[in-house]
């Protein structure tokens, strides 16, 4: 027999209201501000794709999805706060989810295709324009580790460097901090390098390939081939190294700092979005399924407040310090080479080797001037 709420009707719906309503309470307890819920609440509404009911009203349900992501609530603590049932609690939060996936479809994506528009900011930095033009309009991939709680018997699949089960999720972003693409479901011992490759073959009706001349930036975990440059194995790289040593020296170094500065656009992006949704660090016991479902709703949410050009703590830390970042960067294991999987787009190494080296002179030349 389904279980009877235990509080009144109207408990988390008041509840919902006054912290709507309450300056600064909305990001506190959903990580949104309320302008930015109302309009999501009605965008989800208007395509049908969430409904109210007898239990809850439809803006009630978002804001239990979002305060249940972004403090990784239990559904007994969820219970407690919106007098609602478990029964009731799971199924709402299983119908905002599945919303919230259908939305990433249509925003989780390039804004453009054909990847032609400029970035003023970055077409006004002299650090990168003209040198970078390549990766300017397209962006940055990284992967990074969820926790997943996956049975017993699956286990050792998904045990990687973690040293607990993960999930390994692709990730790509612009220099807008927006995600463009999410490839999720794969256990944690699976390489980055494995994953792209996957992409690039079996994914190649959705994934943003790069045109012509352009490229995605990558880290030293990835291999050098045509339309991803990776920077240059065995220097210094990551931005700390410089910040806490001496300038860069030598070509491979200028460049790597300038590489550095620009890919780490995708630390910064993977960064508010961790912070924001606790979740991700901490994952409730759901089906792999809806663990999956999760990682996707929730860089639906990241796209979504970025885009509705609120203001926001964790953007606008980024936005105010390029460098800003928060948390450490993953280790990386750049021992294996893509070659091991696709033999002919590792003989693209060359092509992008003479890319990289044409960018590193000009970094020079401007240097020395």
């Amino acid at each position: 027999m389904k279980q009877g709420n235990r509080f009144l009707y109207s408990h988390g719906w008041t509840w919902v209201r006054e912290t709507l309503n309450t300056p600064g309470e909305s990001y506190n307890m959903f990580r949104m501000e309320s302008h930015a819920i109302l309009k999501l609440e009605k965008l989800l509404v208007s395509k049908g794709w969430l409904h109210p009911s007898k239990e809850m009203t439809s803006l009630e349900a978002l804001a239990m999805f979002l305060w249940s992501c972004a403090h990784s609530e239990t559904n007994r603590n969820v219970q407690n706060k919106f007098g609602k049932s478990g029964e009731t609690v799971s199924r709402k939060f299983g119908e905002v989810l599945e919303s919230l996936c259908l939305l990433a479809k249509e925003i989780v994506r390039p804004p453009d295709f054909n990847f032609a528009e400029i970035p003023s900011k970055i077409k006004n930095d002299r650090r990168y324009w003209p040198h970078f033009k390549g990766c300017i309009c397209i962006g940055a991939i990284d992967g990074t580790h969820i926790p997943a709680i996956v049975p017993t018997k699956d286990q050792i699949r998904y045990i990687g460097r973690k040293g607990y089960p993960t999930q390994n999720v692709m990730l790509v972003c612009n220099l807008d901090m927006l995600f463009t693409f999410v490839v999720v479901g794969w256990p944690g011992t699976a390489h980055d390098t494995r994953i792209l490759s996957s992409v690039i073959e079996e994914m190649k009706s959705v994934f943003p390939h790069p045109p012509e001349g352009k490229y995605y930036l990558v880290d030293a975990g990835y291999p050098n081939m045509k339309g991803y440059l990776s920077p240059y194995k065995g220097e210094r790289y990551h931005i700390p190294d410089f910040r806490d040593g001496s300038q860069p020296e030598g070509m491979h170094e200028v460049l790597n700092h300038a590489h550095s500065s620009l890919r780490n656009v995708i630390e910064r992006t993977i960064g508010v979005w961790k912070k924001r949704w606790h979740i991700l660090s901490d994952m409730r016991p759901f089906s792999l399924i809806k663990q999956q479902k999760i990682v996707v709703a929730t860089t639906t949410l990241h796209n979504f407040i970025r885009m509705c050009g609120v203001e926001d703590k964790e953007f606008n830390k980024c936005d105010d310090n390029s460098e800003h970042m928060n948390e450490p960067e993953e280790e990386r294991n750049i021992n294996e080479e893509m070659s091991s999987y696709n033999p002919r787009r590792a003989q693209d190494g060359d092509y992008m080797n003479a890319v990289r080296n044409q960018i590193g002179t000009a970094l020079m030349e401007i240097r020395n001037d």
